[in-house]
């Protein structure tokens, strides 16, 4: 198995079959597209991966692709690529009817819920991938079309299915997210998930997958993210995969693992311990701790459980705590989310990513849209934009608080200055920091550091009232920490009544009550 694949800027060569996808960005790879690859059996040879991102333009993407003179082109569509795939597919069916377009991925699987330039393709496989595509390649270079466009993808046992760790380059291994599974599956039904369509979760064959792991560490590979959507399921596995990794720890090894929250016996504990700080990140997906909505949307979560174990993880290891809430379910409010976040904020997590309810094709989550009135957005990534209980304009307040959240609170660079404001109802507080921000900037991108932190000693200074010489104290403090240059220029801020500003503020506040 060859284990260098050439990349993108390489000089053009005929291939019969082509596997390409638009990444989110460059640092991502297209893990699925290299299962297919590995499972081609014969056909591996007259066949090519070709990555590109979604900043690419259609245009461009399918001349590349055209330049190897393909007879099938595989791609795999996802929700962040839909809009750009489906543009590229209908010009390459323009220029060149006679390729074979190939469709397969989350956002094809679930007919007859498809985007529309479904249509343009030859073929869609639905679902799992490893086996149909290597057969319909197949048949069609063999001349033999099968008439049926829509094929059901079969699920492998997974000893069965070649692995596709060899098919990551030294291009992949130097500067893209290493993504690798030790299972698949998941035993949940959170009905806003896909995998909630899963029967149950099932490993790979452990001694495999550690060698895989090896020869990936003997490369060099040094960040490992794991896929695995309950890596803590199978405590027994998990603490076996950890050892291997703790027999190889270095000051560079770094492992990211999705961990559901209420699983954290003593024998994970014990192992989780023995790592060094910063060599190991948990996605954590708490989503709500409301038990109503929990129960409506068939998430079994111990809530008190799951407050205990980041409380523990917080306390007695170095792990990065990444954690996930998702605003927009059936049922939810503003005030239940705050309450969410408010408690989640109590445990001291680095991260807490914040979330708009998008619609997946297929999630189960989509039988409450006529009780709950959920609206989405035609256009990808189909987040929603009301419900019966929330309202559009609460919603873009939520989306803008989300983004400066991350600027704010999950960057890390306020340290000193935040809890000046996050004094009592954080959400509450943080909400009028994210108002402000927004009307004297209105923007949530493309604002510089400096300005930023201009920006923060107006709204703690005339919006929260706090002394001037604490709030530029605070904010010095913190700017100099993120070792940028120069300083913020607090003195030379335009002066605005104090009043007038709370003012306006609070007439914002009952404009969106």
């Amino acid at each position: 198995m060859n284990a260098a694949l050439p990349s993108t800027s390489e000089q053009h060569t005929d291939s019969d079959i082509l596997l390409t996808t638009l990444n989110a960005r460059y640092m991502h790879s297209a893990f699925g597209l290299r299962y297919l690859l590995a499972n081609l059996g014969e056909l591996q040879s007259r066949c090519r991966l070709l990555e590109f991102t979604i900043e690419q333009t259609a245009l461009n993407i399918a001349e590349q692709l055209l330049n190897h003179q393909p007879k099938i082109i595989g791609f795999s569509v996802y929700i962040w690529n839909v809009a750009q795939t489906g543009e590229i597919v209908r010009l390459i069916k323009l220029i060149s009817p006679d390729t074979m377009i190939i469709l397969g991925g989350p956002e094809v699987s679930h007919a007859p819920d498809l985007p529309a330039f479904a249509e343009a393709a030859d073929y869609v496989i639905v679902g799992p991938g490893e086996k149909q595509f290597r057969e319909l390649c197949q048949q069609l270079l063999d001349g033999q079309a099968p008439e049926c466009r829509y094929l059901e993808g079969e699920a492998l046992p997974l000893e069965q299915i070649q692995l596709p760790y060899a098919f990551y380059n030294d291009e992949d291994i130097r500067h893209r997210l290493i993504y690798v599974e030790a299972s698949r599956g998941c035993p949940f039904k959170c009905e806003f998930c896909l995998s909630a369509l899963d029967k149950t979760a099932s490993p790979f064959p452990l001694d495999k997958f550690l060698a895989e792991m090896d020869a990936l560490w003997q490369r060099g590979v040094r960040n490992f993210k794991f896929i695995d959507r309950t890596f803590n399921l199978k405590v027994s596995t998990s603490v076996a995969i950890l050892e291997f990794f703790l027999a190889r720890m270095s000051d560079d090894l770094y492992l990211h693992f999705e961990v559901i929250p209420d699983n954290l016996p003593e024998a994970l504990k014990v192992v989780l311990q023995r790592f060094p700080a910063n060599s190991l990140q948990f996605e954590i997906g708490v989503q709500t701790f409301d038990p109503q909505i929990q129960s409506l949307i068939s998430r079994k979560q111990n809530n008190d459980r799951s407050k205990e174990n980041i409380r523990w993880l917080r306390q007695n290891t170095g792990a990065h705590l990444h954690t996930d809430l998702i605003f927009g379910l059936p049922g939810d409010t503003l005030e239940n989310f705050a309450d969410s976040f408010n408690q989640l904020l109590a445990l001291e997590p680095q991260e807490i990513q914040l979330g708009i309810l998008k619609r997946l094709r297929g999630a189960p989550i989509n039988r409450h849209e006529k009780d709950y009135d959920l609206r989405y957005n035609p256009e990808p990534p189909y987040n929603i934009l009301s419900t019966r209980d929330i309202s559009f304009t609460t919603l873009q307040r939520v989306g803008r608080f989300a983004r400066y959240w991350d600027m704010i609170g999950n960057s890390g660079r306020f340290r000193n200055s935040l809890p000046l404001i996050l004094t009592d109802n954080a959400f509450e507080q943080f909400m009028q920091l994210s108002d402000a921000l927004y009307q004297l900037s209105g923007s949530t991108w493309k604002i510089s550091l400096k300005r930023l932190f201009e920006l923060m000693f107006v709204i703690m200074t005339e919006r929260f009232g706090l002394d001037e010489a604490l709030a530029a104290q605070a904010l010095l403090e913190d700017y100099h920490r993120t070792g940028s240059k120069g300083q913020p220029d607090f003195q030379q801020l335009p002066k605005i009544n104090r009043s007038k500003r709370t003012g306006i503020a609070n007439k914002r506040q009952r404009q969106h009550a």
